[in-house]
């Protein structure tokens, strides 16, 4: 059964004509090609796709590769999971339809338009965003179609028009834009022009929460798609854009789109080394301890590696000295999360306690010893095992004298000094 379908009582027989001939399952989506048979759309979608070009039940050749939605039959599977719902057969959602090519062409061309009303390009993008997130395969179809330059062209346009309206065509754009991934080419084009990149820095601050994520968005999307250190170092030379993106994360812990852009952006931006000065003058020391806890495997890591990079340099790595939790947070993140997670709070620990003597025993307090011990024997990463090496030499003259005598069956002697 899918695995989105609860397990089925081994009493129920599905029907044979109710499932599809390639993957044998249930059909949540039956959709009938050119030679009449009717498959499930993923299943039938991915033989085409592996560049098979006959029928997979009769071997005759697929001269069209469309695909007819079945209602009939899905209509008659939905009645069948309805009556054995006793059985725990729970109902199949009603499908969304992909978008036509010819229907996304013509709301481009709506949306682009500036002949058209203001509500009539509007309805375009509204319209065109929706369908963008009811599927990938809508996402890739409405991309195939210029749909970056196009809406590149609707934002920037309209964001500094100083009209009732023009702004929240802008905005309707941005929203869209921001879930297609650029090129190289279109980043660079957005980083070099002062003027985008300073009407993007003051969208972090406006009334909207989506809008100031849309355009946290934005910012990481490009900071991230281009190579260009020069053009990324001038982004990061904002200091609006740490300030909004920080503000980002500080205020918007109960909206989980916004935590996750906010820390995508601001490692972005930390990865430009010489403006890492001001990310901690904006407060991201503070607000990386406070919210670590909030972020998701994914999202802690990256959270984990800007702390990281911050105490890379002097301030950064005072300021978190300075936070009463950021060592233990560190300590009790090693070996909870993932073996990445482990490797960058060993190696923020590695860098605070090699600054400060109070950082050391507040590691030490924390239970670093046996974390380290534990970490050298595990299967973490080797830059992870290195990282725990140098903080246990670092700590050596730390450790209570009973923590390391009971300390015989970590192998201790096989932490070796760089």
């Amino acid at each position: 059964m899918p695995g989105s379908l609860e397990p089925l009582d081994l009493s129920v027989q599905i029907p044979y004509h109710f499932r599809c001939p390639i993957s044998l399952e249930l059909m949540c989506d039956p959709v009938t090609v050119c030679t009449g048979q009717t498959y499930d759309r993923p299943s039938i979608e991915s033989w085409v796709a592996t560049g098979n070009t006959t029928c997979p039940v009769t071997r005759s050749p697929l001269t069209d590769f469309t695909l007819i939605p079945n209602h009939t039959l899905r209509r008659l599977i939905q009645d069948w999971c309805v009556a054995n719902r006793s059985f725990g057969v729970q109902r199949i959602p009603t499908p969304k339809q992909p978008a036509e090519p010819s229907l996304v062409r013509t709301l481009l061309n709506q949306a682009s338009s500036e002949s058209n009303t203001y509500g009539s390009r509007m309805s375009a993008l509204r319209r065109l965003r929706g369908l963008a997130r009811d599927s990938d395969k809508n996402r890739s179809l409405i991309s195939s179609h210029n749909v970056r330059a196009i809406l590149s062209q609707v934002f920037f346009t309209n964001i500094n028009v100083n009209t009732a309206s023009s702004p929240e065509l802008a905005h309707e754009s941005l929203a869209l834009l921001v879930m297609f991934p650029l090129t190289e080419t279109e980043c660079m084009e957005i980083a070099s022009d002062a003027d985008k990149i300073t009407s993007l820095s003051s969208l972090l601050f406006h009334s909207s929460i989506e809008v100031r994520v849309n355009s946290a968005a934005l910012i990481e999307i490009v900071l991230a798609g281009m190579r260009s250190q020069e053009l990324r170092a001038q982004i990061s030379n904002l200091d609006e854009i740490f300030e909004g993106v920080i503000d980002i994360l500080k205020n918007l812990s109960s909206y989980p789109r916004g935590l996750k852009v906010g820390i995508k952006a601001l490692f972005a931006l930390c990865l430009v080394k010489q403006t890492r000065h001001k990310a901690v003058a904006a407060g991201a020391a503070e607000t990386l301890v406070d919210r670590l806890a909030d972020f998701d495997k994914c999202d802690a890591e990256r959270a984990l590696a800007t702390v990281e990079l911050l105490c890379r340099i002097p301030a950064g790595c005072a300021e978190f000295a300075e936070h009463a939790l950021t060592v233990p947070l560190l300590v009790k993140t090693i070996l909870k999360i993932s073996d990445r997670a482990t490797e960058y709070a060993a190696g923020a620990l590695a860098a605070l306690c090699s600054a400060s003597e109070r950082c050391q025993r507040d590691a030490v307090s924390a239970g670093v010893l046996t974390q380290l011990l534990l970490l050298v024997q595990s299967d973490c990463t080797d830059r992870a095992k290195r990282k725990a090496q140098l903080l246990l030499k670092l700590l050596r003259d730390s450790w209570p004298q009973d923590s390391i005598g009971n300390s015989d069956d970590f192998a201790c002697s096989e932490v070796v000094p760089f």
